[in-house]
């Protein structure tokens, strides 16, 4: 079929016996995590063509555990980053673990994506820069080059925690980036409401807040579609990591629109074929620009159960009647088959 299967270890869904035994804030999870890598590499590293270990652990810290939204449904702030820390260092002992079994193509699917300030203001700019840090440094400096972005992180932690980035660092085949949208940070005002990206109540004391992006148009979630933001993030990567960042795919990038069948069956997602047309010419643009990217995965080829959004919002190239299960390819599916046929045979 030429298909290539790409499996993701930890997305988020956490065995509850060790949540019991407090999940991520637990350093033993970690270990946990490279035992299952081992299990499953050992019994399919002749069938899998790409591995990632961890599922966006920024997103998992920040709404699980930071801001309590998603499961585990934990409300800790700062102290969340010890959950990111033991997430990272599941990937480390996770990537030893496969590649022990003969596993290779190994790789992680991180969110990032550019942080602007919402002005000049020294205020705003330090703020964005702190939130910059948070949401994507924290999280790649340690993969890619073996260190936490700031002092102040790794100070916040407890464990062996330079002991541990030898192993979080260990190389990777290639880095995974999952784009959406990107963030605009002010300052935090007093009385200042904190809606927007998040779409949360942020806890009090926080330095930075998030603020809506206009001007763009926006998907059924509400999210802009900035298509620049993606190649904007790549180019940041190059310029920041230099030899140290590996090839890089884009391991996520859709949109959710609340298409259905019309009288005829035929489910016309116009907005969606924009959406990847234009995000596929950004990414052809920072590719162009010397950024080394070598494949780009759509989310999602089914609509799908959306965490806290359930089964509102629909990402999928194929739309799914969730009460009798019937897949109906969408207009975007179409386009993306002929698209990668396209591709293909200019390369023969």
């Amino acid at each position: 079929m030429g298909i290539t299967p790409a499996v993701t270890l930890f997305h988020w869904d956490l065995p509850l016996a060790l949540q019991e035994q407090g999940g991520w804030m637990n350093r033993d999870t970690s270990y946990r995590l490279g035992e299952y890598a081992q299990v499953v590499g050992e019994r399919l590293s002749d069938r899998v063509g790409m591995w990632m270990p961890l599922n966006e652990p920024v997103v998992h810290t920040l709404y699980g555990h930071a801001l309590g939204v998603h499961a585990p449904g934990l409300a800790l702030g700062f102290e969340a980053f010890q959950a990111a820390h033991h997430q990272l260092l599941g990937h480390g002992l996770a990537v030893e673990a496969l590649r022990a079994t003969g596993c290779t193509n190994i790789g992680i699917a991180s969110n990032h994506a550019p942080v602007r300030a919402a002005s000049d203001s020294p205020e705003d700019v330090m703020a964005a820069d702190i939130y910059d840090h948070v949401v994507n440094w924290m999280f790649a400096d340690p993969i890619l080059v073996g260190k936490y972005p700031a002092d102040e992180f790794a100070q916040l932690l407890s464990g062996p925690v330079d002991e541990d980035l030898k192993i979080i660092g260990a190389p990777l085949d290639w880095y995974g980036i999952n784009y959406y949208e990107p963030t605009m940070i002010a300052a935090p005002v007093e009385g200042q409401g904190t809606e927007g990206v998040l779409e949360v109540d942020l806890p009090p004391g926080l330095p930075f807040a998030p603020v809506a992006i206009t001007g763009y148009p926006t998907t059924d979630f509400g999210w802009p579609i900035v298509p620049e933001g993606l190649g904007e993030i790549l180019r940041t990567f190059r310029a920041r990591f230099g030899d140290a960042l590996p090839p890089i795919y884009i391991t996520e990038s859709g949109c959710s629109f609340h298409d259905a069948p019309d009288a005829a069956g035929v489910v016309a997602d116009e907005a969606r074929i924009d959406y990847h047309d234009a995000h596929l010419r950004a990414l052809r643009s920072a590719m162009d620009d010397g950024v080394d990217v070598r494949g780009y995965f759509v989310w999602s080829l089914l609509d799908n159960f959306e965490w806290a959004a359930g089964y509102k919002e629909r990402f999928g190239l194929v739309h799914v009647d969730f009460d009798t299960q019937k897949r109906t390819p969408k207009t975007s599916f179409e386009w993306y088959r002929a698209l990668i046929a396209e591709h293909k045979s200019a390369q023969v």
